[in-house]
C-alpha cells in the first residue's frame, strides 16, 4: 500500500466504523448486548485505526486543498468545518462512553451514547463526503 493509497483507506475506515455504530445500534435495541459490545469495539478499533492513518498521511503530505470554486467549495468547507469541529469531540465522548459500560454504569453510559452515537456517526458519514467531495469531485491528488 503507497502513500497515494491512504485518503481511500480512511474513507473506507469510516465507512466500516459507521457501518459498525449502526449495526450495533440496532443490536442494542434488540437487546442483544454481546453483538452491540463488539459492534462498538469494532467502530473503536476502526476509528483508531482511521487516526492513525490519516495522522501518518497529513504528517507526510500536509494538508489538500479543495480546488472548486464556487458554491461547491462553500458547501465543502461548510461539510468540512462541521466534521472537523466534532471529529474533535469524538475521541473523549467514546472513551467515556465506552468506560461507562465497562464499569457497569450503565445508565451513565445510556445517558452519554444519545450524544455520542449520532456525533460519531456524524463524523463517519461526512469523512466519507469530505474524502469523495476532495479525491473524487475535485480529482485532488
Amino acid at each position: 500500500m503507497s502513500l497515494r493509497d491512504l485518503p481511500t483507506l480512511n474513507a473506507i475506515l469510516n465507512a466500516a466504523s459507521a457501518a459498525l455504530l449502526l449495526l450495533g445500534y440496532g443490536f442494542i435495541r434488540r437487546r442483544r448486548v454481546t453483538s452491540h459490545r463488539w459492534c462498538m469495539i469494532g467502530a473503536l478499533a476502526m476509528s483508531a485505526l482511521f487516526l492513525a492513518s490519516y495522522l501518518s498521511y497529513h504528517a507526510q503530505v500536509g494538508s489538500v486543498r479543495f480546488p472548486l470554486t464556487g458554491g461547491i467549495r462553500v458547501v465543502y468547507l461548510a461539510v468540512l468545518a462541521t466534521h472537523s469541529i466534532l471529529a474533535a469531540c469524538v475521541p473523549p465522548l467514546a472513551l467515556v462512553t465506552l468506560s461507562r459500560a465497562l464499569r457497569g454504569r450503565f445508565a451513565e453510559h445510556r445517558r452519554i451514547a444519545r450524544w455520542t452515537l449520532p456525533i460519531w456517526l456524524y463524523v463517519s458519514l461526512t469523512g466519507v463526503v469530505v474524502y469523495w467531495m476532495l479525491y473524487h469531485l475535485a480529482g485532488a491528488s
